[in-house]
């Protein structure tokens, strides 16, 4: 794991010094600079060692200096990759790295080395023979990737903070962008937050021609599902032992490292089954599992990680997070998102990320599992949805929003007022647009409150629209396209690889394994979601390794009590508002909160994440 950077056209080795500099924290283990004011083309790297830590520094060459290569990510198939390079007559000059893989597969293979990768990764070639730069990001979009493109330069990062140090680049706010954020909690690309920047698709890949400074783009692979006739005609015992091969074999795929691996435990089925599956493969003794818990007892899952620990014996440790503590942290840890993200759940997955590097370099998790296994509480709304839809006129339904309004404002998890009130919320909504509604950090109807010049809600949620559209009318799958195209790589994944980096801890999601993907693509949903319970195939295929009681349980986020936090660290005074937002609309939304008359949590926490990854660099 590592942080890339680079530049072509204007610029100087300062610019690339500085932009690689802003990286360090996603690499404490070296750094690599390449200048070349002829062409002119600069590159950034900072490395975490993982893989073939003696041979696998970077900028990285191949023998003849044709291409050269940052990186950041890993090829778990790398070895293949290499046996079937070696059998073609290249020669390697490392022992067992994944990036000189990476480098002289796309020597072969040119932009379809792509589709060989299995692994998660973003990085630029330099291609002296064809005069271009080329840039991709793996599948799911575990690993980022921003660009900007002016008339005179093109720049790249892994990080935003890193890009915006290149003097080049607008750093205007993007105004649909902004009001995306709030609408869905994050940004979904191509957008970001400033009108100079994008962020690479997830499956997606650039191609910029050194002579004539033309960018390209496309798609070398999209979450699409095409349910598979033969696949579903398979009984239920035949598919979830095909699964459970997959999974044991994408989590050892996982553990290969040069340096102490992990795993991430929150006792739910995700993770269990993570846990579960190290222990087929290592001594369980061997195995280091690590869990947060907090003070407040209706977000602590701590009891629930030990009880799946000690069933299958594994070197588990445990941390009591407070409020005081992640106060005290959280500016710092909203400074280092970049481009900010509306989950209150990335306080404590920094914490874990912090408390897990004590003691390992690697941790695997369960990312991905509720969203291709429909493991989401709107699943469960979807069909009700479409009932109280049909029969609810819409007067009857604002009547019940103004009741709901008036209930007390509780600050427990998932508590039955705030329940409601999102269900409420969704459901003034067409279906297409209904999941981004659900859990939007501004309600709909409160943009012409808030925002100087609103755009309307086809425009806001256009992508969750097109989403829905494509799936040809089943809500399921709808709904499963949105949450893996979308929710996963702009949110879930975002918040992961931003907090995990931050203590220079590398992350791995083994449900985003190229072979799980695929046979989540061709499965019938029906195996995933039935009789208003989600992730049906996966419960089947680990009931041989998991306790009843874990498959049983429900599905818990990693929340923190934001209610009272807010009230606590943002009770002297509201949020600024960003250009384009009414400062007098923010304000009013302020009081109502800290008053106790309306719930908006989710709104200040992204206003407030919205005005630390705003403040000037230090």
């Amino acid at each position: 794991m590592c942080g890339i950077t680079g530049f072509y056209g204007i610029g100087n080795i300062n610019i690339l010094q500085a932009m690689t500099d802003a990286l360090a924290h996603r690499g404490p283990d070296g750094e690599g600079l390449y200048a070349d004011n002829q062409h002119p083309v600069f590159l950034g790297h900072r490395r975490l060692s993982i893989i073939d830590i003696a041979a696998g520094a970077q900028p990285m060459w191949s023998h003849d200096r044709r291409y050269c290569i940052v990186f950041n990510g890993e090829i778990y198939n790398h070895a293949e990759l290499r046996q079937e390079l070696e059998a073609r007559g290249h020669r390697f000059l490392s022992d067992h790295s994944d990036t000189e893989a990476l480098l002289i597969g796309y020597r072969e293979w040119g932009r379809a080395v792509c589709d060989r990768l299995n692994g998660m990764f973003a990085f630029c070639i330099l291609d002296l023979e064809r005069n271009c730069l080329f840039l991709a990001r793996d599948r799911c979009g575990e690993k980022p990737l921003y660009y900007a493109k002016t008339a005179e330069s093109f720049s790249f990062a892994s990080e935003l903070p890193a890009l915006l140090l290149h003097p080049a680049i607008d750093t205007a706010l993007d105004p649909v962008g902004l009001q995306k954020y709030f609408a869905y909690g994050y940004i979904p690309a191509p957008r970001t937050l400033y009108k100079g920047c994008s962020k690479l698709k997830a499956g997606g890949w650039l191609e910029l021609d050194l002579a004539t400074g033309n960018l390209q783009d496309g798609i070398y692979w999209d979450f699409r599902i095409a349910p598979d006739t033969a696949l579903g005609n398979r009984t239920a015992d035949s598919l979830a032992e095909e699964l459970d091969g997959l999974i044991r074999q994408a989590t050892a795929r996982r553990l290969m490292a040069d340096v102490p691996v992990g795993i991430f435990l929150s006792g739910g089925i995700d993770s269990s089954a993570i846990l579960a599956n190290a222990c087929r493969i290592q001594n369980p003794a061997l195995v280091k599992s690590f869990t947060v818990g907090f003070d407040e007892p209706s977000y602590d899952e701590s009891a629930n990680a030990e009880q799946v620990a000690r069933y299958f014996g594994t070197d588990h440790a445990v941390r009591v997070l407070n409020m005081a503590a992640m106060g005290a942290e959280a500016p710092m840890v909203l400074d280092g998102l970049g481009e900010p993200i509306v989950d209150p759940s990335l306080l404590p997955t920094y914490f874990l990320s912090k408390f897990a590097r004590e003691k390992v370099t690697v941790a695997l998790t369960g990312d991905g599992g509720d969203e291709l296994f429909a493991g989401y509480a709107p699943f469960k709304a979807l069909r009700p949805g479409q009932l109280y839809t049909a029969v609810t006129p819409p007067w009857l339904h604002r009547g019940l929003r103004r009741l709901i309004d008036l209930m007390p404002v509780t600050g427990g998890y998932l508590s039955l007022d705030f329940k409601l009130r999102r269900s409420l919320q969704g459901l003034g909504h067409p279906a297409s647009r209904r999941n981004p509604a659900w859990m939007a950090p501004l309600a709909p109807d409160l943009f012409e409150a808030v925002f100087l010049a609103p755009l309307d809600a086809d425009t806001l949620y256009s992508e969750a629209m097109e989403a829905w559209d494509r799936a040809g009318g089943d809500m399921i799958d709808a709904s499963l396209d949105f949450y893996t195209r979308f929710y996963l790589p702009e949110n879930i994944l975002t918040k992961t690889d931003r907090t995990s980096m931050a203590v220079s801890l590398e992350t791995r999601a083994v449900f985003l394994d190229n072979d799980i993907l695929a046979f989540c693509q061709r499965l019938p949903n029906r195996h995933k979601f039935a009789g208003n319970t989600g992730k049906v195939i996966l419960r089947k295929a680990l009931a041989r390794l998991l306790p009843p009681d874990v498959l049983k349980r429900p599905k818990k986020g990693f929340g923190i009590p934001l209610l009272h936090w807010l009230r606590q660290y943002m009770h002297d005074q509201p949020p600024m508002a960003a250009d384009g937002m009414s400062q007098a609309g923010v304000t009013r939304l302020w009081q109502e909160h800290m008053a106790g008359k309306r719930d908006h949590r989710l709104f200040l926490f992204g206003c407030y994440a919205l005005q630390q990854a705003r403040r000037p660099a230090a």
